[in-house]
């Protein structure tokens, strides 16, 4: 009876293990096994999906197109540019216009990969390491900014980057994450809006206890900041946290000053809370203001978006920082501010007026491989 008894406990805890499997509520009791290197770290290279007309129509290349080789251009005085060509022909016109331009093709290389749009960013993928230090590629979910725009040929990009360049991919798409969604110290603390990733239009089933286990687990984050955000607005990323607000290290975040907050629709209970940080120490950050745009910005074409640019979505090369600018008196300043962030580092203007148009800057269409460490 006895042992019929304990049968009968093993087996009912069995159960009870199986039914509850899956990220647990609490991130205190979940363990680190991968960790994402800070942007600043040293890149391997930068990858970039280049953009094409087979989606949205003819003419949407030619708009943006300008961006990429001046992104292209700076970025390789420092590291390698894997370029992302929707097939062989769109491969032969990329290199053609980038010889035409003078630029060298000895650090840049080409992937054949057919894709809905140009955001790497967001359905690339995210590099990490582990505990032996081996470099892997997490592969998040991605479903279109909750399913708002064609998505299932970028969802499947970083199981195809990992399959050609043969580093293991870690499946995670159990979860949508899009890379612009995440800012990270470097140290531990991690920061986002809740809008862009707890948001059901992403990831209903998950609360937000589960999603901060998931991502202490696969990106080595155990302090969180979370902003509210802003839902059912006319941002199609739902308020990515890159477009006003970014680390510049453990101690420093760099972001638009509480004027311009208001102005990008910051809500003041979450500029309170971004002004009110803490890093994984318990220790205030210290703030960098970057200025709006001066004037809305005007798109090469002459059409008046109908608001100002930010220059805190930047990108942090090896050799250079990108910078985004709109042809806007505030671009010297902006430029001049992140020079004083990177005096190592050259600082490129890149215009951007025509890709901001489409809802985006220059680290929305970037995404850095950290180099090997083994």
């Amino acid at each position: 009876m006895n042992i019929l008894i304990l049968v009968l406990l093993i087996g009912f805890a069995s159960c009870d293990k199986e039914n509850n499997a899956g990220p647990s509520d609490d991130p205190q009791n979940t363990e680190i096994i991968y960790t994402m290197p800070e942007e600043t770290s040293e890149h391997e290279g930068t990858w970039l999906q280049w953009p094409h007309d087979y989606t949205y129509g003819a003419g949407y290349r030619d708009d943006v197109e300008s961006t990429w080789i001046e992104m292209t251009q700076g970025l390789i005085k420092g590291e390698n540019v894997h370029i992302i060509a929707y097939n062989e022909e769109e491969e032969t016109h990329i290199i053609n216009v980038l010889t035409n331009e003078g630029i060298s093709l000895d650090q840049i290389d080409f992937y054949i990969y057919q894709t809905d749009d140009f955001w790497v960013r967001d359905n690339g993928p995210i590099f990490v390491y582990d505990k032996d230090d081996n470099l892997l590629i997490t592969d998040w979910g991605f479903n279109g900014w909750g399913e708002k725009m064609k998505y299932t040929k970028c969802d499947i990009i970083p199981e195809k980057i990992s399959s050609d360049i043969g580093i293991s991919r870690v499946d995670l798409s159990k979860m949508v994450l899009e890379g612009g969604s995440v800012e990270i110290d470097g140290n531990g603390t991690f920061m986002a809006t809740r809008s862009s990733v707890t948001n059901p239009n992403r990831n209903p089933n998950l609360s937000e206890g589960q999603i901060e286990s998931i991502l202490k687990e696969n990106l080595g984050v155990s302090n969180f900041i979370w902003l509210d955000g802003v839902y059912n607005s006319d941002d199609i990323t739902d308020y990515h946290i890159d477009g006003f607000a970014k680390f510049h290290d453990s101690t420093t975040i760099v972001c638009l000053n509480e004027t311009d907050l208001l102005t990008w629709v910051v809500t003041q209970k979450d500029i309170n809370t971004l002004m009110s940080a803490k890093n994984i120490n318990g220790k205030d950050y210290k703030y960098v203001y970057l200025p709006l745009t001066k004037n809305n910005v005007i798109t090469e074409w002459g059409k008046d978006i109908g608001y100002e640019g930010s220059y805190v979505n930047y990108y942090v090369g090896n050799k250079v920082v990108l910078v985004p600018n709109y042809a806007d008196p505030n671009d010297e300043i902006a430029n001049n501010i992140i020079q004083g962030l990177f005096p190592n580092r050259e600082v490129i203007g890149i215009d951007v007026r025509n890709l901001y148009n489409g809802g985006g800057m220059i680290h929305c269409v970037t995404q850095q491989q950290p180099v090997a460490k083994k």
